[in-house]
């Protein structure tokens, strides 16, 4: 094959494994919290145009956020095990190359929320915002895991300003919930780097815990499952919502199993096996949802 023909096969690999392509743990974090507001939202299933936009959008935001990421973490990158090859740090694709990449995904997405209300329009502006400006606080916060929170939880009231038109504060509280959720999870994350991040100087929750991690992480957890199914038995309490929470219970000490010695594997796998969580408490609501009607 010729230089000119392997070229841009070669740019889209490096696209692809820029937006963790290969890796869908991440967007499907952020997936399930949302689908599971826009069922709690819509009563049930929310047609196929709202399943689309968040389905997609969530994808398309998730990729662009890790372009923007990488172009703020290139610096930092380098210096860690797990990330010093990543197509930015490692100099195989431009700053500026990824931020283009990263600003049409936005926009992408943008252009699906067009489709919905003007609620849910207005709302992913400071969604956006937030996404941006976390890589920035892990410069400046003791637990910039908490502003991943937000953002990661963010489709939650965009979802009920889709199906509703407007945000009523049990999606505020279910943010506040999932917020938790993320706290768990990417503390378990930034375990994974912790004699790094020391040395680099980033800050972190896991550092900022110490010994206290997996407690803390195990409080986070707990913390979510609490709040999650205080929140949504009144409206969704039953049979199946009740089966969700306790599988996800199950998972959740699975997690601490994995994470009890603090090994870079162990850590990483819990880290990567949440979305299974979100998953479950979705199916557990989504049925009862659907039982019901």
């Amino acid at each position: 094959m010729s230089a000119s023909a392997s070229q841009p096969a070669g740019r889209l690999a490096l696209y692809l494994d820029l937006i963790r392509w290969d890796r869908p743990a991440g967007w499907l974090l952020l997936l399930w919290p949302s689908l599971s507001a826009l069922w709690l939202a819509a009563d049930g299933w929310p047609g196929w145009h709202l399943l689309a936009v968040f389905v997609l959008g969530t994808i398309l935001m998730r990729s662009a956020g890790c372009c923007a990421n990488d172009v703020a973490d290139r610096q930092y990158d380098r210096h860690v095990q797990r990330t010093a090859q990543r197509p930015v740090t490692s100099g195989r694709v431009q700053p500026r190359e990824a931020l283009l990449l990263g600003a049409c995904l936005a926009f992408a997405a943008f252009l699906l929320v067009l489709t919905t209300t003007a609620a849910a329009v207005a709302w992913s502006v400071p969604a956006l915002l937030i996404a941006i400006a976390y890589p920035y606080a892990k410069r400046f916060f003791a637990m910039p895991q908490a502003v991943l929170g937000v953002a990661f939880s963010f489709g939650i009231p965009i979802a009920y300003a889709a199906a509703q038109g407007s945000v009523p504060a049990l999606a505020w509280a279910l943010l506040l919930a999932n917020l938790f959720w993320v706290l768990a999870y990417d503390t378990e994350y930034a375990m994974v780097d912790r004699d790094d991040d020391l040395r680099i100087g980033i800050k972190t929750s896991a550092i900022t815990l110490g010994r206290f991690d997996v407690a803390a992480v195990a409080a986070f957890y707990l913390l979510h499952l609490l709040l999650w199914g205080a929140l949504l038995w009144p409206q969704v309490g039953g049979l199946w919502f009740g089966l969700g929470l306790a599988l996800a219970l199950a998972q959740v000490g699975w997690h601490l199993w994995l994470i009890r010695a603090r090994s870079r594997e162990g850590c990483f796998r819990a880290f990567r096996l949440n979305h299974w969580l979100g998953c479950t408490l979705f199916v557990g609501l989504a049925l009862e949802l659907a039982l019901r009607g």
